[in-house]
């Protein structure tokens, strides 16, 4: 039980701050494509000219990613879902946070193999990432499962930062919990929204060649 304990809190911490921290720096990263393909691949390049970025993204995103989402399906194996015979509110948030987990799981592991694998293994170049989306957004089947796979994640995302502030005992009394499940459910739109219009904007004709052709490099 002891052991249960501390890593369900180390599963809720890493999920709120190295991989939530991610989550929303891909949010503004990919934001930047509504605004046209260089300022897209200027924030790349930025990002990829931090140092040691390599280890960064390793101990920083990787690691914490890889645990939180190997044990967060063994949390979802072992949840017992009840909603069909009580179905309050929470109940059924606990319920989707664990599908959008499992769905979100998925997601990421394919959109890593299609964009971040494909440049590790010298196949797209980081600036070429653009084009890389824009054949996926132009795509039908993969912009549907692109925006669901967006949502289960920013919903998963939210509505775990509502069960975070519970569970570390930030949140305790029933009106605290009611304005946080406001305050993280419109933080979900939000960002939902600006996933979905980042994803629209690579639909773009313009991503349809390199940068170097926009800006005459």
């Amino acid at each position: 039980m002891g052991n249960s304990y501390y890593f369900r809190k180390i599963h809720s911490l890493l999920g709120v701050i190295p991989v939530g921290f991610f989550l929303i720096e891909h949010l503004l990263t990919n934001y930047e494509a509504t605004k046209g393909p260089q300022a897209f691949v200027d924030q790349i390049n930025w990002l990829n000219g931090l140092p040691l970025v390599l280890l960064l993204e390793i101990v920083g995103i990787w690691l914490p990613l890889l645990y939180h989402a190997v044990y967060g399906l063994y949390v979802a194996y072992q949840a017992r879902n009840n909603v069909s015979n009580y179905s309050y509110f929470r109940n059924q948030m606990f319920m989707l946070q664990r599908v959008t987990g499992v769905i979100t799981f998925l997601f990421v592991a394919w959109h890593l193999f299609e964009t971040r694998l494909q440049v590790a293994l010298g196949n797209v170049a980081h600036e070429n990432l653009g084009m890389t989306m824009h054949d996926i957004a132009t795509n039908p089947v993969m912009f549907t499962i692109y925006v669901i796979g967006i949502v289960s994640a920013t919903f998963h995302f939210c509505n775990g930062l509502w069960s975070f502030l519970v569970s570390w005992g930030i949140t305790v009394g029933p009106r605290a919990q009611r304005y946080s499940s406001i305050i993280w459910m419109v933080l979900f739109v939000v960002m939902s929204v600006m996933f979905i219009m980042s994803l629209t904007a690579f639909t773009d004709t313009q991503f349809q060649v390199p940068v170097e052709a926009h800006s005459g490099h």
